[in-house]
Parts: structure tokens; sequence; C-alpha cells
């Protein structure tokens, strides 16, 4: 039975996120993965709060999204506008709430040198589109010349290709998720004063840097990123509705790269982790 903050969900559409599917390979038995999903309110929560039966909505869960039915708090779900599909709605919760919690790490951007590593994936494409939506200046990592084409597509001023930051410009914020060699020159890359998010360490989780750049950088920050962490002052239905709102206003553009039924979950999981594809895939439900 849902708690009575809880609305039950009858879920249409789910999307793929590398740390789920890496955890559902090694999770203890009676582990539910799932965290993003999109589908309509089948019972509205019995406390009044949320979205009414019927709605469409997207919503965030810590664990379980990949079901049929799921009870969702209402302080993690967001009513969708007409214009939003379910298939990009279901992109929003993991990737879009990352990039949007990581970017206000930098306080105000316009007019900022913002760096986004790893920027073809899910997290990356919602990033350089909200840092270019805010005012920054963009630029994006790569690990290949043929995707710098899309990357200025999607906003990028600049595109870095390569595991390694030149350490010139430097940059006012650096959204990192690559890890590796790549995190230890993007510190070498701040400007004084500067914050660098670490979310992910999708190449190599151990990390060395030249410790002198420091020295003349002088106050700089590294910010280990937890979206659930980053939750607890900031409810998701309130991210989950600005990103709805700006998809429905035709300022972002979710990338949905791969859309195919529930049942091809197992490719579609190893296609993810094999970096076959950029941007996100969603998987359908009837």
């Amino acid at each position: 039975m849902p708690d009575r903050g809880e609305a039950v969900v009858r879920v249409r559409a789910i999307s793929l996120n590398r740390g789920e599917v890496r955890r559902s390979g090694l999770a203890a038995a009676g582990w539910r993965p799932g965290w993003d999903l999109a589908g309509e309110v089948e019972r509205a929560a019995a406390d009044g709060s949320g979205p009414r039966v019927a709605t469409r909505v997207v919503g965030l869960l810590s664990e379980g999204a990949w079901a049929e039915r799921v009870a969702v708090p209402t302080s993690a779900l967001a009513a969708l506008p007409d214009k939003v599909t379910l298939s990009q709605a279901a992109t929003f919760p993991v990737a879009g709430l990352t990039a949007l919690h990581a970017l206000a790490r930098g306080g105000p951007l316009l007019g900022r040198r913002v760096l986004v590593t790893g920027a073809t994936g899910g997290v990356g494409d919602f990033a350089v589109q909200l840092a270019r939506l805010a005012g920054a200046h963009v630029t994006a990592s790569a690990r290949r010349a043929d995707q710098a084409p899309a990357l200025r597509r999607l906003g990028a001023h600049e595109v870095v290709v390569g595991d390694e930051i030149p350490p010139s410009p430097k940059y006012d914020l650096v959204i990192e998720s690559v890890g590796g060699r790549t995190l230890g020159t993007a510190l070498a890359a701040l400007e004084g004063g500067g914050v660098c998010v670490t979310l992910g360490v999708s190449a190599a989780a151990e990390v060395t840097f030249d410790a002198r750049e420091f020295f003349f950088a002088g106050r700089t920050t590294l910010y280990g990123f937890y979206l659930f962490k980053e939750l607890r002052s900031e409810p998701a239905s309130v991210g989950l509705r600005r990103l709805a709102d700006l998809v429905a206003a035709g300022q972002l553009t979710p990338h949905v790269s791969l859309e195919r039924p529930w049942g091809e979950i197992g490719q579609v999981a190893q296609d993810l982790m094999a970096r076959r594809f950029p941007g996100k895939a969603v998987l359908t439900l009837d």
C-alpha cells in the first residue's frame, strides 16, 4: 500500500543510467533497480498532495522504477505540459536534475566560462544546453573529433577533443564526469575561485594532478556530487517541473538516441555500457 504522500503511477517509459545498470549486476537479491520514470497517475496521494488521477507525470525513485506500477512520493513527481512526450520526460530525473543541480554549484553563470566533460552523455547533453541557456561561454569535451559538430549544434561555443584538458583557457565551473586523466587536467584548468563538480568516473576512479597549479590558482573547490544528497534541500518535483517547462517552451531538447520496448532492456543496457550511442536510451511499456 502506498503511503499517504505517495501517488500510484502507471509507468509508460523509463530511461537507463549507467549507475543503475552497473549496480543491477552487483546488488544483493531483492534490490529493485530503476530511477527514472514517466507515466500516468492511477491513484492520487491520499493526503491530497501532488497530481490528480490521469495526469501525465515524470518521477524519480531511489530504486524500483523498473516496474509497471510504482508508488512515488509526490515530492518527487511533476505534472507534464501537453507538449512534452513521456519519452522525453523519462530522461529528466537523473540526467536532467544532475545537470541542473551541478550547474547551480557555479552560481550565476552569465558571462562565465563553463567546461562540460563527457558532453555526449546524458548528463553532459543537458549540462551543455542548460549552461548555454544561462548565458555561459560553454566548452564541451569529447573523446572523438567526429562528435564536435553535434556538440556545437547543442550549444557549445568550443569543443576540446581527447582525454586531456589544456591548462588554458581557465574555467569558472567544470562539470566533470569522466575521472582519471580528464579530471586531473581539468583541475589545472580551474580559474582562481572556480569550482569543479565531479559526478562520475566513467574512465577511471584514480586521479593524479599537479598540485603546483593550485599554488597559483588560489582558492578553488573540488565538489563531490551525489544527486540524492542534493535533493534533500530541494524536492525533485521542483527541478522536474523546471525541466519540463523548458522543453515545452522549446528552450531545451532531450537527446533520445534509442527508444525501444521494455523487453529489449538487456541489449540496450549492454549498448549503454559499451558507449554505442550518445544521449539517452528510453524503454517503453505498453
